[in-house]
């Protein structure tokens, strides 16, 4: 642990506690390196057995995996990185792969070497490489990976005549318009659902924002994100989802349980809540990747998830090293992702879950999966969000032109407080 040495016998060492450090036979020091992973992240049975195995293999480091809550850690890891403000603070870092930008000014530790040589980041899935990346140095490195799917009722496609999911743009709009009838919706697709969309622009080989002369501006307007858009204005078109509202109001998974929607895109975790709900659901529900514009492979989808960070300031930079090495690693990377359904951090590891419909159909799109553009300001943009505001507005009619030269300015400006 940073900036300290305590003596190992007589210590009391626990999971997720405050561990001590001390001597070894022979006189040598044990040293902790302290952990910060998030709430939900990982089981404690995982966290035991993957404890119990490091220190067996690394007898000169106790773990000390302390479990931290999503709501303000931001402002927790910054000032983790301040030595002053956090001398007994932590080694590694879990953060979501698009926080990373947030903390890499001078804060983090560079693993470029170790990323390329020994870990394969270059076989590791984009959506969590390339936000963990700064001018082709890395400093996230990708852990496992979340993303949606489309979650569809089984029952009505067989009733609609549908006899296996669609996998190009055109079949599932076809598909979606013979499931739109009956009472029932085709699809419940809210209107402000901008990181579906984003899959969207990204499959039509737009962006939300681009990066030029060392400034970011706004790209909705290009006509690759009008394409985009028009696509999910039809898609969303086929079910009663509210044009004013995200996903979370009225939560999806709620809709869905009612019993009268044949597909939501979500993650397929979303499934146990709607069952809870309904449980007469059990066994009628299905997921496949999100289609993509041909056949040959699904679309690009938002990818969420985690990488792994070593703050500048810790004093266990080889020990550090060493854990973030074993935790990325094919034996406990496709551990994790079996035992909390998970999508592992690079496509070749996938068979890992392929027994899993839900989290197979995740994989699949994940290959194809992307981030938000790379630059810490982008959660500015988040906070006030004119990509939502602009889907409104052409759903209800607008038009989308002048609607996205619109947004793409409020995101340039965003993106570039200086100059706002």
């Amino acid at each position: 642990m940073r900036r300290r040495l305590l003596a190992l016998m007589g210590a009391s060492v626990a999971l997720m506690t405050t561990a001590a450090c001390g001597m070894l036979p022979g006189g040598s020091t044990r040293s902790t390196v302290t952990v910060w992973l998030m709430k939900g992240t990982a089981s404690e049975a995982f966290l035991k057995r993957f404890t119990t195995e490091f220190e067996a293999g690394h007898p000169d480091i106790r773990l000390d995996i302390r479990i931290q809550e999503w709501t303000g850690i931001g402002a927790k890891v910054q000032a983790a990185m301040e030595p002053e403000d956090a001398p007994d603070g932590p080694d590694v870092i879990e953060v979501g792969n698009t926080q990373v930008p947030q903390y890499v000014e001078g804060q983090l530790l560079d693993l470029t070497l170790e990323a390329v040589r020994d870990w394969g980041v270059d076989d590791c899935l984009p959506g969590l490489t390339d936000p963990g990346r700064d001018r082709n140095h890395q400093y996230g490195i990708p852990w496992y990976a979340a993303n949606r799917v489309v979650v569809y009722r089984k029952d009505l496609f067989a009733q609609a005549g549908i006899t296996a999911p669609p996998k190009t743009r055109q079949e599932w709009l076809e598909a979606t318009r013979k499931l739109d009838t009956g009472g029932n919706q085709g699809i419940y697709l809210a209107g402000q659902d901008w990181y579906t969309l984003s899959g969207f622009i990204w499959d039509e080989g737009g962006d939300l924002a681009v990066e030029r002369s060392n400034a970011w501006e706004g790209a909705l307007h290009s006509e690759e994100a009008l394409r985009g858009m028009e696509f999910y204005r039809q898609l969303q078109a086929l079910g009663d989802g509210p044009v004013n509202a995200d996903e979370e109001h009225p939560p999806q998974a709620g809709v869905f349980a009612e019993g009268k929607v044949a597909q939501i895109v979500a993650v397929p975790g979303v499934v146990q809540t709607v069952l809870a709900e309904n449980p007469e659901l059990e066994g009628k529900i299905g997921y496949f990747p999100v289609p993509g514009m041909t056949a040959d492979k699904p679309g690009a989808v938002f990818t969420g998830g985690s990488d792994l960070i070593i703050p500048r300031n810790t004093d266990q930079q080889s020990g550090a090293i060493d854990v973030i090495g074993a935790l990325v690693s094919e034996k406990w990377v496709t551990d994790l992702a079996r035992t909390m359904n998970y999508v592992p951090n690079k496509e070749k590891l996938a068979g890992a879950v392929a027994d899993n419909e839900g989290v197979a159909a995740m994989a699949a799109g994940a290959a194809h999966g992307r981030a938000t553009p790379s630059t810490p300001e982008w959660a500015e943009v988040e906070a006030d969000n004119p990509i939502k505001r602009y889907m409104t507005a052409v759903l209800e009619g607008g038009d989308p032109r002048r609607e996205a030269e619109k947004a793409s300015a409020l995101v340039t400006e965003a993106l570039n407080p200086v100059f706002g």
